[in-house]
């Protein structure tokens, strides 16, 4: 199978130190080096004083497979300066955990440790993942610092609310590694749709027959999520309305969780009002039972004769209004897919449309897609659907009217 890591997370190659301040979140700081390690990214750890009592420099050594500094002049470092030379050629500094103090000390401008001086001696941008007791998060001190770091540029991820070490519960947790795996990747993304607001359907829609029995489609709405995905981390408020799925929400993605096309209907066009861009993914089914059974319908040798209404074409109802959104269709044929797709984008007047051929199979990681508008056709190598997407939304932005 190609490799397309490198395009498709885009940390592949990034150099980036890790500083590990004094909690016992710092155990998620070892995760987080492997973690970046399997994503191509290349790690050096700096440790604080008391990060050191918490993990020791080895286990990131050895995570890492750089090694892991701590002290303000060392013989081993060119002009025995790391707090000099380590910064050069990062493409950024993460902070993770970021204990109160730390973050006091940032704030204050203060350089009486390796990491911090770092911090002040960097040329790279700087993000810190705060990581504390829910009262230390909340005391109106670490607010001001807070605050102070943001109005100086440094990003701040975070902190999650949740239970924590103390056994209290509320705001201060470190975020997991996953989730700044993420947030770095949203980071470094380019803002394409910045300031955009997009509306987005993905996932089948289930239409009822009786309580238990419905009529749907064969659909994961995995490209679906790896659009409202790569949309939300190239700057757009994102609302995902989703049929029913079993995937996350996708990190900074408003969701809306339904299960019919007409809930799906009633969802879009609550949230269609302002919205930049509408990207219609979902494989609504085209039909419903004229009514539903209230009680389980009983099995047997007869035959079951059902009357099927069609269901609303949500894109098209979108498209067809007064100033309608950006629209962007897709289109799932099992032949003749420029002929289908094409004619459909036509048909509903649509500026984008996405389409596909079906023998590329449902529910894969992998998609192969043409896209058509009004400047032709544009065939997509096949790859994975978190690379296809990032490519859809390049041409999205692309054909958007400026701002």
């Amino acid at each position: 199978m190609p490799d397309y890591t490198h395009v498709i997370d885009g940390l592949r190659g990034r150099r980036i130190v890790l500083g590990v301040s004094g909690g016992i979140a710092a155990y998620k700081s070892a995760e987080l080096t492997r973690a970046l390690g399997r994503l191509g990214v290349d790690v050096h750890v700096v440790l604080t004083e008391a990060g050191a009592r918490f993990v020791t420099p080895m286990t990131f050594q050895a995570l890492s497979g750089n090694r892991a500094w701590s002290g303000l002049q060392d013989e081993k470092m060119e002009n025995a300066m790391p707090h000099i030379s380590l910064g050069r050629g990062m493409d950024a500094i993460l902070v993770a955990p970021a204990s109160a103090n730390f973050i006091a000390r940032l704030a204050a401008g203060m350089a009486n440790d390796l990491l911090s001086t770092l911090c002040l001696a960097r040329d790279c941008p700087l993000l810190v993942a705060p990581a504390m007791n829910r009262q230390m998060w909340e005391n109106p001190a670490t607010q001001r610092n807070v605050a102070t770091l943001q109005a100086d540029g440094i990003t701040v991820l975070g902190p999650d609310v949740g239970e924590q070490a103390c056994g209290e519960i509320g705001p201060g947790r470190m975020l997991e590694p996953d989730a700044l795996c993420e947030a770095l990747l949203a980071f470094f993304t380019p803002k394409l749709l910045a300031g955009r607001k997009v509306v987005l359907t993905a996932g089948p829609t289930f239409e009822a027959i009786d309580p238990v029995r419905g009529i749907t489609n064969s659909s994961s709405g995995k490209m679906g999520y790896a659009l409202a995905t790569a949309c939300a981390r190239a700057g757009a408020e994102v609302t995902l309305v989703s049929g029913p799925v079993a995937l996350p929400a996708p990190a900074g993605v408003r969701r809306v969780e339904v299960m019919s096309a007409l809930q799906m209907r009633d969802e879009v066009f609550k949230a269609i009002s302002g919205v930049d861009v509408f990207i219609a993914v979902a494989a609504v089914a085209d039909y419903r039972p004229a009514e539903a059974a209230v009680h389980k319908l009983k099995k047997s040798d007869a035959a079951i004769h059902l009357e099927l209404v069609p269901n609303p074409d949500i894109l098209a109802e979108v498209a067809a209004l007064p100033q309608p959104p950006f629209c962007v269709g897709f289109a799932a044929e099992s032949r003749d897919l420029d002929a289908y797709a094409e004619g459909k984008r036509r048909a509903k007047r649509l500026p984008m449309l996405v389409g596909n051929l079906l023998d590329n199979g449902l529910g894969g990681d992998e998609n192969t897609v043409v896209i058509f508008d009004e400047e032709g056709r544009h065939p997509l190598p096949r790859a994975p659907k978190t690379f296809v997407a990032r490519q859809i939304v390049e041409r999205i932005a692309h054909l958007l009217p400026k701002n």
